[in-house]
Parts: C-alpha cells; structure tokens; sequence
C-alpha cells in the first residue's frame, strides 16, 4: 500500500466513522456473558484472561453499526461501499497494533473480479410433441450466464434429468453412467442423498450436495446448462434467498481453462412440475427413481432455447489482510488465520413482506457482525504482555456471497505458504439471540482443532456441538471451506441454540426465522433488539482456541481419512 492510498484510508476512516444504520443502541452492562472457569490453571492465566476480557462487545457493535450502515451500500465488490469497508477495516487493525499482513508488506491482496450481468428475458418457454410450457422470469425461474461472455446460449437442445448430478466412486454412486451427454441442458435435484447415514454420510450434506459442484459436474460433462430443483428443505433457504443471491451482477474470478456450462439456473418446484408434466411423466416418480444407485439418466423428450445477452466489466476488490508477529524465532513462521467476509449484497429489491422503500442489504449479522468478532479477538492478542509463539493473522475477505471468491483466492495465493498455515478459525454471522450453553463447530469432527475446541468450552462452561443444521451443509457454504481446499485444518465457528434463560428449541426457531424472512434481504439490520452476549462469548471462545493453537508444540492435522488429508500430505505443499 502507497502512503498516498494510506492516508486516503485513514480519511476514509474519519469521514465515515459515525455512518450508523438504524437501531444498535449498545448497553454493556446489559449483555450478561456466563462466568468462565478460575484462571491460572495450565493456559487459562490471568494475563490471558484479562485480555479475551477486552472482548466486552462494544467493539462488535461499533463494527456493525459502521460498515452495515446505509453509507456503505451494502458493501457490493467492486463499490465505493466496498472501498470504505476495506478502509475502515484496515484502520481499525492499525488501531488495535496489527501490522500489514499481505505478501507485498501492504494491508490488501488485490483480487481482479468480472462482473455478470445477464438480461433474462421475462419467459422461458419448454416445448415437447407440439406443446409448451413457459416459466415466468423470477418467479418461475432464476438463469444467469455461466460463461464470461456477451452472450449465453441454449440453441434447441434436449432436457435431460440426471437425479442428483453426482458422481462419488467412494459412495459408489453415479448418476451419469457414462452417458454423452454434451450439448444437452441437465435438470438436477438439490442435495445429495440423505435418508441413510452410511450413505453421503446421512443427513449431513457434503460438497455434492452444494450447487456449485453440481453446475460443475455438468460442465465437465460438456452440458451446455444445468437447472437445479429448488425445496425449502434442500436448499437450506426458502425461494427468495435464491432470487436475490443469484439475480442481478454476479462476480468471478477471471476464467481459466475449466469446462463451462452457457447457463446457470434454478427452478422451482411447481415449475419443475409442469416440466415433468409436459414430458409425460410426474416429478415425484422421477424423483424416486433418482434414489436408486442403479438410476440412469432420463431424456425427457423436451427441448428449449434461452439467450441471455450479457454485459461484463471488470473490477477489484480485496481481502483485507493483518498480522500479528509471533514470539518464538522459529514458530513465528507458522501462522493461525481468522477469517470473516466484509462483503454483503448490495442494494436490490425489498423484502418481500418488509419495508418497501429498503432496499439496502446492510448484511448486519451476516458478516459485519463476524469482522466485528475478528476485530475483537486480534485487539485481545494485542492486549497479551507477549505475542504467542505463532503469528496470528487476520483476514477480512472479499466476494463471499459471490461463491467464496476472496477465500478462495487467499487459498490460492496464501501470504505465506500454505503448509504454514496452522489452522483457520472463520466467524460468518454472529449469535445475536444472548449466551448459550453450547457452541456450534462447522469441521467437528474433521481434525485434530476438536480436542482444542472441547479444552476452551470446559473451560467456558459450554459443549462443543457439529453443524446443528447438518442438511445445509454450511461447512461448504464459508469460507472455512477454501481453506480446507488448501489443506488448512479448518472450522467454522458458529453461535448455540441452546440459550441460556429461554426454553429448549427456542434458539433454533429463532434462527430457523431469521433465515426465513431476513437471510440475504434487506432487513438483516443492526436492531436494538440484538443480545451481544452470545457474540462475546464466542468471540472469546474464538480468541482462546487461537491462543492455545498459537503455543502448542505442533500445528493441528486433519483426521486420518479426511476429505481435505491428502492435500496437506502432498509433498512440497
């Protein structure tokens, strides 16, 4: 970073400083936090709880009410909004006694973005045996070009419903059996199979189960589209959060040499009906018979055309990048990142039943409310007498709502090498319902970060619990996942459910609502309404898996036989 562009930030800072949202009144002596257990005992002393204690929650709250306020826009890649944000995180690292942590010795790693902007037209006509059907656009239907061109194109070309569009040799389970199928549009189901826990380990969905390995799957197919089957309940997320995640400009990172589909789309379930229908069949027999490892795909008899004429730009954006330099001569090479998005949506459409004239996506709890945990725990590292003997590293990364994009170019292009990378401690939308007796862990399960993780809560009083959502699959939904990819012991961690003062199942309904009316919509406000405990309590639960990671004799591995073991083994890595 010049000087030029570091006083700019430091402006920035000031200017924007008191940009607040609505609501967010902050009382620390209201956010009661359950006591942790006497210090002094093995790594728990009393310097080091003094400082996890600077984690009070007010630097959570200024967080949010700062960049999830309506200056910032919503924080888009490529925005002033976004510039800001990286600005005011940034300023805030320098305030707390990080240094710049980015390869170059800058506070950024520049990304290049392209943006994907497709005009769709207002229907989309299915036609078989001299009849049709037509999906009316955002309501029916949601398609955006899947390649980086001005036009995207499906020219007549058959429909054919490959099940899940999997292909798993350790599950023994493929949906393709070899059939050509290039050049044709693919209809797929959302997920992976589920109804039987030695199979895609149950309910628990894996990457299979996420849409981008299925759209890639069909590139690599040679399909020239693929249409995933939209259920509340296999995707996690009710049909708006589809429309306004995937409608509008979508960012990339520039395109390699990877297999492309033309088009990328969705449908939903009444609309997919009628497509069966249309083909003489019925969606529910062709779902069953997508539950039979013997499944083969089924031609539908059913052919369509979609262009989709598209405008594409360049531009940046960046991960925001600190460090906090280790204590030991040979340790302090080895580093423990915590990562936290700083990007939301945008401005868009309103909620569907929300205030008409909002159509701001402030992204409150998701992420401000991650970076403001970030930003709280890289202050308490710095409230130590003495660094850890391992370096901690913090990056707020870019283009998450984009399909994990800043991650995964951090994965890519790690400050230093990714074999020296100890763990990856990541904070995605904090827990605003108040203190829990658990803690969720995205990755329980996966690593050696478990025993830490149960040491810290006995320590808290709490109970280390795996994804308590498992059919969401949010494990591959954040950015802990590239860098899993990278072979960096990973999780995710998550607020509780069991909140203390609240009934059993309280917690979970409350998130379950969240999700449905304020997940990726304009509402996901800073509110006065929201509880800081429960963020502080994770925020320190965060600070102290760091700092026991930090001083252990070795870094953590990944359990024998983990998807993400072999690339941490790989020689040279």
């Amino acid at each position: 970073m010049t000087l030029r562009f570091f006083i700019f930030l430091l402006l920035l800072h000031a200017t924007y400083g008191c940009s607040k949202g609505p609501g967010g009144r902050f009382d620390p002596a209201a956010q009661a936090v359950a006591a942790p257990a006497p210090a002094g005992a093995g790594p728990f002393t009393g310097d080091a709880t003094a400082a996890a204690n600077t984690i009070d929650g007010r630097l959570i709250h200024d967080t949010v009410a700062e960049i999830a306020g309506d200056a910032y826009q919503g924080r888009t890649p490529g925005t002033e909004g976004d510039l800001r944000a990286r600005a005011w995180l940034a300023a805030e690292l320098v305030k707390v006694g990080f240094a710049p942590g980015a390869a170059d010795g800058t506070w950024e790693q520049p990304f290049d973005l392209i943006g994907i902007q497709s005009t769709v037209p207002d229907t989309w006509k299915m036609s078989a045996g001299g009849k049709t059907v037509e999906f009316r656009n955002n309501a029916d239907f949601i398609a955006a070009s899947g390649v980086q061109a001005e036009l995207a194109a499906i020219r007549n070309a058959d429909i054919v419903f490959v099940g899940f569009g999997i292909v798993a040799p350790e599950f023994q389970w493929d949906d393709y059996k070899g059939m050509d199928l290039r050049g044709k549009v693919l209809l797929m189901l959302n997920n992976d199979p589920d109804w039987d826990p030695a199979l895609f380990e149950g309910e628990r969905r894996l990457y299979y189960g996420r849409w981008t390995y299925k759209y890639e799957e069909a590139a690599r197919r040679g399909a020239v589209a693929a249409i995933i089957i939209h259920t509340t309940p296999s995707a996690g997320y009710p049909w708006q959060v589809v429309q306004s995640s995937f409608s509008g400009e979508q960012f990339e990172l520039p395109a390699g040499d990877e297999p492309r589909v033309q088009v990328t789309a969705w449908v939903t379930e009444e609309a997919a009906g009628r497509l069966a229908q249309l083909a003489g069949r019925n969606l529910a027999g062709l779902l069953a018979a997508a539950r039979e490892r013997e499944f083969k795909p089924v031609a539908l008899g059913v052919h369509t055309s979609l262009a989709l004429n598209t405008a594409i730009r360049s531009t940046r954006s960046a991960n925001v990048v600190g460090v906090l330099r280790g204590s030991d001569p040979v340790l302090a090479d080895e580093v423990v990142v915590y990562s936290a998005h700083h990007d939301h949506l945008g401005v868009g459409e309103p909620n569907p039943d929300g205030d008409p004239d909002d159509r701001i996506y402030n992204g409150a709890v998701d992420n401000a409310s991650g970076c403001g945990m970030v930003l709280s725990v890289a202050r308490a590292f710095a409230a130590l007498p003495a660094p850890p003997k391992r370096s901690i590293m913090v990056a707020f990364v870019g283009a998450e709502e984009q399909g994990l994009i800043g991650s995964e170019f951090f994965g890519r292009h790690p400050p230093v090498p990714a074999a020296r990378l100890a763990a990856n401690l990541n904070l995605d939308s904090g827990n605003i319902l108040g203190a829990t007796r658990d803690i969720t862990l995205l990755g329980k399960g996966k690593s050696s970060l478990d025993a830490v993780a149960d040491q810290v809560a006995r320590f808290q009083g709490r109970e280390t619990r795996p994804d308590q959502f498992p059919d969401k699959g949010y494990f591959y939904r954040s950015d802990q996942f590239n860098f899993a990819k990278a072979g960096v012991p990973a999780l995710g961690i998550e607020g509780g459910t069991d909140v203390i003062g609240r009934e059993p199942g309280w917690g979970r309904a409350q998130l379950d609502a969240f999700t449905e009316r304020h997940y990726h919509q304009p509402s996901d406000e800073l509110n006065d309404d929201w509880n800081f405990a429960g963020m502080i309590q994770d925020a320190r639960f965060a600070f102290w898996m760091g700092l026991l990671i930090a001083n252990a004799p070795d870094m953590p591995v990944w359990n024998p036989g983990d998807e993400f073991e072999a690339v941490r083994l790989k020689p040279g890595e």
